[in-house]
């Protein structure tokens, strides 16, 4: 078996600029979700927007389906948080003719509910309109002029939307040990899921790489597939018109690249050569996924990164603010101007 080791994904806008710390302590990396929806306030979903500290995503949700004496499916949420952080994410727990515990008596020193709602439908994957984050980078040394221009170009341009390194495990090992697995090694469905979502995201990552050194990330090739921003929905164009071209200048669209698995290809001619090149060097995880059943999907080549604003607390410290796309990771910001 190939032992696969994540590269240096290609930069967008010439490198890092400087140096730092993230995450000195959970509160300097700051997140809360937005969600796409305003819960209605009546249904049998109790939906909790929590607090945490110091703890992941799953963790809180177990013990959520203990203190509420549920099963633990019957606990849902809408994304995946980071452990050593300050983030603020929904959860909902249906409670199907029962009133809601006092949900006071499950906070602790690393959880707190901030608000509580109810809702007619269970809280889904994905079903964010973006996440926000506030992050200090610590020990900062480096060019700021550069740093400060590189951001500008964020705010107008965008940035390459690869997988964040967290995607991919401890030194990139989720990826190989999707290979293993594809090769008959025994895992819980919890890794299961972890390891096809690495795979998947390792061959993306490559599309995307490719594209960035081609320089048309962000540009129209023919047969290509785009998506709307802030939106699932796309289109194939077999040649790229005026009115995609104004589109994907005013940042309305993004190219997309595939999420492999079953199905057939929704893009077509330049496009799609690009996609069968690294599908075709990675034969292994590309079989492996439709072997597991795993469908076809998109995501945007490129993501817009909102309400960006950046100040240099002193010499050597920077704090950052800014919004993106649920499934997009600030670490794909922080790497083009920190070296961390």
């Amino acid at each position: 078996m190939q032992n696969i080791e994540i590269p240096v994904w290609p930069y967008v806008y010439g490198g890092p600029s400087g140096t730092g710390k993230i995450r000195s302590i959970p509160e300097d990396f700051i997140v809360k979700e937005n969600l796409s929806f305003e819960p209605s306030g009546a249904g049998e979903h109790a939906f909790l927007q929590i607090q945490k500290k110091g703890e992941n995503t799953e963790y809180v949700a177990r013990q959520l389906s203990r203190f509420a004496n549920v099963r633990q499916r019957d606990v849902s949420y809408a994304g995946l948080k980071d452990r050593y952080a300050l983030t603020t994410q929904w959860f909902s727990v249906w409670l199907p003719g029962k009133a809601d515990p006092d949900w006071a008596q499950f906070e602790s020193d690393s959880m707190k509910v901030l608000h509580a709602v109810r809702h007619a439908r269970k809280l889904k994957r994905g079903v964010l309109s973006g996440n926000s984050f506030k992050l200090v980078i610590r020990d900062w040394q480096g060019d700021q002029v550069k740093t400060i221009r590189q951001l500008e170009l964020i705010k107008a341009d965008g940035i390459a939307n690869y997988f964040g390194s967290q995607r991919f495990g401890n030194e990139g090992q989720n990826v190989n040990k999707a290979l293993a697995m594809f090769e008959g090694a025994k895992v819980g469905r919890e890794q299961r899921s972890m390891y096809l979502s690495a795979a998947r995201s390792y061959l993306f990552n490559l599309i995307l790489a490719d594209r960035v050194a081609q320089n048309n990330w962000n540009q129209p090739v023919v047969g290509d597939s785009y998506q709307f921003d802030l939106s699932h929905s796309c289109f194939q164009s077999d040649q790229p018109d005026a009115e995609i071209i104004r589109r994907l200048t005013d940042k309305e669209i993004h190219p997309t690249g595939v999420l492999w698995g079953r199905g057939n290809a929704d893009v077509s001619a330049d496009a799609l050569a690009i996609e069968q090149a690294v599908i075709h060097a990675h034969q292994e995880l590309a079989q492996g996924l439709i072997a597991s059943t795993v469908d076809r999907d998109g995501r945007a080549l490129r993501v817009n990164v909102q309400d960006l604003c950046r100040q240099f607390i002193d010499e050597t410290t920077l704090e950052l603010g800014f919004t993106l796309a649920a499934g997009s990771y600030a670490t794909s910001v922080l790497r083009e101007i920190i070296e961390c």
